[in-house]
């Protein structure tokens, strides 16, 4: 059947969701699928931001933090955060940056499990995890196993990665969405393997938090960051999720002074916060926040479950149209299965960055992975089907035509 563009209109007429796409910021012209590296702008941001500066700072000046309630944003911005991601109030704090979390929480996690010298992550995952627990381990005498890449399946026990975790493994750090290629890993499943095995288990949420409903519930620990699909802005503070289980036992390598059960009594030795705020660190990041509530006043009305259907259909669709284009040179690396992927679709060519170069002149945001690899990040509240039927027609003009063969577009920006 043949999938027109009056079809996708249809769609969008249909849409639940569709009232949402007004409250952001989107350039007249772009067919943005890049929401799972920077979320677009909230319409309400920019304004958020400068009632902080002028009304706030400018005039409060250093009361705002007791008179804007600054010091609480981290503990306010987490119980925001916290159904997003299954978690409950008082189990999120927010703030400093995704790899500061991933060094909290498997710090803590190697220091409840002593004895077991063995940290287990995919290496082949987001850098920053790899580079995070390679350090760490190294800090605190400990082993990395590398689980190998499952970046290619939504099914963590067909690469046998659940039989390295033996008596040795301490805790086991994964992604629940890998970024090259989209595919999802089950959470409870894995999840009980690392318990079964006595271990702890890390989740770094970074690709499904705002994608779709998660639930780190059974966890021990997760992180995240919210300026992808939450659209919290760039550089947006991140979130830690701690269970209640070990809110009196966990300890924060990163005492800073937020953390401390009486940050104002300035005493010289660190007595440790109760429940989640232990895990902050730092001084909150005031005008980070700023953006970032006013994206969260959009998520706190936003059905999770009506943005998976909407986000399995705009994946699905855009991956039959464009195939179905017999555009050249493409393999997809995406699961077929939308059980097995989260919101991006990803396609191999060996000549993906003048290709994405080319897509984005004409229009179409993506962005390129090394070493070959093309993403496509759906962001349910703000995309349209109309938008995937135009983008998929445009990918296949542009490898039709051979229109990314040109010297502009080999040439490497900076941020890919």
């Amino acid at each position: 059947m043949t999938i027109s563009r009056a079809d996708c209109a249809a769609l969008d007429e249909q849409d639940p969701l569709r009232d949402f796409r007004d409250e952001f910021v989107l350039p007249e012209g772009v067919v943005y699928l890049v929401g799972n590296s920077l979320g677009a702008p909230p319409k309400g941001a920019a304004a958020r931001v400068a009632r902080t500066v002028e009304r706030e700072w400018g005039h409060d000046l250093v009361g705002g933090w007791n008179a804007a309630g600054w010091w609480e944003q981290p503990l306010r911005a987490g119980d925001r955060i916290a159904p997003l991601i299954g978690a409950g109030p008082g189990e999120v704090v927010a703030g400093n940056t995704t790899s500061i979390a991933i060094f909290q929480t498997v710090a803590a996690a190697v220091r409840l499990r002593p004895g077991r010298r063995v940290i287990v992550a995919d290496l082949t995952d987001f850098p920053t995890d790899g580079y995070i627990v390679q350090n760490l381990a190294e800090v605190f005498g400990h082993e990395v196993r590398d689980i190998g890449d499952i970046g290619n399946i939504g099914n963590i026990g067909d690469t046998g990665a659940l039989e390295a975790l033996d008596q040795d493994v301490a805790v086991v750090l994964l992604s629940e969405v890998n970024y090259r290629t989209g595919a999802r890993l089950d959470v409870g499943r894995v999840t009980a393997a690392a318990h079964a095995a006595g271990a702890l288990m890390v989740w770094d949420l970074c690709h499904s938090a705002g994608a779709y409903q998660v639930d780190v519930s059974a966890a021990d620990f997760a992180v995240g960051c919210t300026y992808k699909y939450l659209n919290g802005g760039p550089g947006a503070p991140a979130f830690l999720y701690v269970n209640p289980r070990h809110h009196g036992s966990a300890r924060n390598v990163l005492s800073g002074w937020y953390a401390h059960a009486e940050p104002f009594a300035f005493e010289p030795g660190f007595r440790p916060a109760d429940g989640v705020r232990r895990f902050g660190v730092s001084t909150p990041h005031v005008l980070s926040f700023a953006g970032l509530d006013a994206a969260l006043d959009i998520w706190d009305r936003v059905d999770l479950a009506a943005v998976r259907a909407k986000s399995v259909a705009l994946t699905s669709l855009f991956i039959e149209l464009v195939e179905s284009s017999g555009a050249p040179g493409l393999r997809l690396a995406t699961p077929r299965d939308p059980a097995e992927r989260g919101s991006q679709v990803s396609f191999h060519h060996a000549d993906g960055y003048p290709v994405m170069r080319a897509l984005i002149d004409r229009g179409v945001h993506g962005d390129f992975r090394a070493p070959d690899i093309l993403r496509f990040g759906f962001a349910p509240l703000y995309l349209r089907y109309v938008d995937v039927f135009d983008a998929a027609a445009t990918f296949a003009e542009v490898l039709h035509r051979g229109l990314w063969d040109a010297p502009r577009y080999r040439s490497r920006l900076t941020v890919t």
